[in-house]
């Protein structure tokens, strides 16, 4: 038997698998190398386009370019609403890597005060698209804008921008008839062309800059620029410039806003100045006024709160919002819609006992002079301001005639072309009534509406305009603020103007026309002390409005009652009579008789925009006023 020998390796075996081995290497090597070329293909051949499009975005941006903002001026040229440099805290939040702790630090750099901290955290939230900054903090002192400099390697996606500011340089006195841009909020701009609007930061808010917004904005540009791996601009690539928006020119006149506001001395009322021809508003206060710049940049929540608490309402706009009961400046505008109907004639004559009694009522509807003004026809009832005239005269024209023909003069409508927020206050009617209370319309409502109380509610706007109608007999022309925008001349004939009102007889507008100028030259004119020494033939009508009703047998007595509960002075005037230049309406809150306070302010008004009286002294004025208070009795 052949002895086996122990075999401790086998080559052959040794060999095989390691020629199977080196196969599935290779194929293993062979099918790796054949996926990593084509995924090059595919990356370098077929997403060619893709990925070089993602290569250039992440190097190449397109910022946008806002359009400057268009200047507002007055009548004259001189500037009123003007863009000054400066500079705002910037954020992309795509570029924080840690928002909170930014924010954190931001706040510790400004020094911001803790009521305003919830307020910035708020903006950094705000809605905007993918890589757009948003608005942190505008107007950067230079102390914090050296902080953010300094520490600029720990913030990045900050940035300080330099951009225009809107600034009002007669802040107080035009707040109302310019009103203001504010930061665009969440509200505004999910409704804004995100195109156009995009890296706009500030709206109009209210009165010209809110109704002119698309003209003042223009149209956004937009840069591509190339950055670097933070972010940082490097280059500019290209650029289409943004298109600046329109200068607006205003029909004010910035020395007349500035008399009315001074004459108004910082009491509350409104005084409104309108060119009856043109229609051009030359003048629209509204007294107390506020700062607007301070809403610019974001008023702080406690000024704004001691604005909304201020019992003078200063935020308010009483020129096209405060209503008002027009008390006896009605009064021509009744007696043209009673000629109008044939109620009455010029020459007709009522005898006035001091009262009027409707037929089988014992209530006497009470003539502010209580033994009444004994033969009154209309021109005297004017001069005079006659109640017992204008109650008979309601009386016979019942609640649906007034209504028709006060609405043909503008009352209960908005009558503005451009003014933002105006109210349309109120002429009640039958209709009215019965929609608001469920209640059936008296008589003697129509008695309180004859001499321009009870419901009836208007605006200084409405006065104003009513009185330009009356000046230009019964032509109508809206009330506008725009005079040019950009260098085109804006027309005086407005879309939507109301039918002029038209007279069977044109003596009648003369018959009311002399009736009205006797009220401040007529010897027994309610307003005869203001019209003193004129130097041009001037209409007008006072009248005295009601903060509460008397009883029947009470009488006024300002000094008995507490400032506030003492009747509105009310003045309508329109000068010179033969060529009207301007109709005015002068409302001041809790000022006594129209005859006085409101009577000498339009006056003023009217001497300044025909005589050029540069040298009208307002304190020798305000005395004046002042001893007049007692010596003329009548609204």
């Amino acid at each position: 038997m052949r002895d086996r020998r122990h075999v401790l390796k086998n080559t052959h075996q040794e060999v095989r698998i390691f020629r199977l081995r080196s196969l599935l290497a290779l194929l293993v090597v062979v099918a790796l190398t054949a996926t990593l070329m084509g995924r090059l293909a595919y990356l370098q051949v077929t997403q060619h386009e893709v990925y070089i499009t993602r290569s250039e975005k992440n190097r190449v941006r397109v910022e946008p370019l806002p359009p400057t903002r268009g200047l507002i001026y007055d009548r004259n040229g001189q500037l009123l609403a003007e863009n000054r440099p400066t500079y705002n805290l910037m954020l992309v939040r795509e570029r924080v890597e840690d928002l909170d702790a930014t924010l954190n630090l931001l706040v510790e750099l400004l020094a911001l005060p803790e009521e305003g901290v919830e307020a910035f955290r708020e903006r950094s939230r705000q809605r905007t698209r993918p890589f757009q900054p948003a608005l942190l903090m505008s107007d950067l002192e230079e102390e914090q804008i050296a902080h953010l400099a300094l520490n600029r390697h720990r913030l990045p996606g900050v940035e300080v921008e330099a951009q225009l500011l809107r600034y009002y340089p007669d802040a107080q006195m035009l707040s109302h008839a310019l009103g203001y841009v504010g930061r665009i909020n969440a509200e505004e701009l999910a409704t804004l062309d995100p195109g156009n609007y995009a890296g706009t930061h500030f709206i109009g808010k209210t009165g010209v800059e809110r109704f002119y917004e698309d003209v003042l904005h223009g149209q956004a540009g937009l840069r591509k620029v190339e950055t670097n791996a933070r972010g940082r601009v490097l280059r500019e690539l290209g650029r289409t410039d943004p298109v600046p928006g329109e200068n607006l020119t205003l029909t004010i006149d910035r020395d007349m806003q500035k008399l009315a506001y001074e004459l108004l001395d910082g009491r509350r009322g409104s005084i409104v100045a309108i060119e009856p021809a043109s229609g051009e508003i030359l003048a629209m206060v509204s007294a107390p006024g506020f700062d607007s710049n301070r809403f610019v940049t974001g008023i702080d929540v406690a000024s704004y709160q001691a604005l909304q608490d201020d019992l003078d309402l200063p935020l308010f706009n009483r020129a096209i919002r405060g209503q008002y009961p027009p008390g006896s400046t009605v009064k021509p505008f009744l007696a043209i819609a009673g000629l109008a109907e044939g109620v009455i004639t010029p020459n007709r004559v009522i005898n006035d006992p001091g009262y009027f009694q409707l037929p089988g009522d014992t209530r006497r509807y009470r003539n502010w002079l209580r033994w009444g003004h004994g033969r009154v026809d209309m021109e005297r009832s004017i001069e005079v301001s006659n109640n017992t005239y204008y109650y008979t005269l309601a009386h016979e024209m019942g609640i649906d005639r007034l209504h028709e023909h006060m609405t043909n003069f503008g009352f209960g409508q908005r009558v503005g072309h451009d003014v933002f927020g105006e109210s349309a206050a109120l002429m009640p009617s039958r209709e009215w009534k019965r929609g608001r209370f469920n209640q059936p319309w008296y008589p003697g409502e129509t008695i309180s509406v004859g001499i321009g109380q009870g419901y009836w509610q208007v605006t200084p706007l409405q006065l104003a305009a009513a009185t330009a109608v009356l000046a230009n007999r019964g032509k109508w022309v809206k009330p506008r603020m725009a005079k040019r925008i950009g260098d085109h001349e804006q027309g005086a004939v407005l879309p939507e103007t109301l039918s002029d009102i038209v007279l069977d007889s044109e003596e009648w507008w003369d018959r009311v026309f002399s009736g009205a100028e006797k009220v401040l030259s007529g010897s027994e004119g309610t307003a005869r002390r203001t019209g003193v020494d004129l130097d041009y033939r001037m209409g007008g009508k006072s009248g005295t409005a009601q903060v509460f009703s008397l009883g029947q047998d009470q009488r006024y007595d300002a000094d008995e009652l507490a400032e506030r509960l003492r009747d509105h002075a009310l003045f309508v005037a329109y000068a010179p009579i033969e060529d009207p230049q301007i109709a005015v309406s002068v409302i001041v809150e809790n000022a006594g008789g129209g005859s006085t306070h409101a009577a000498h302010l339009a006056r003023a008004m009217s001497d300044a925009w025909l005589l050029d009286d540069e040298a009208l002294d307002v304190e020798e004025l305000r005395e004046e006023m002042e001893n007049d208070d007692a010596s003329v009795a009548g609204n």
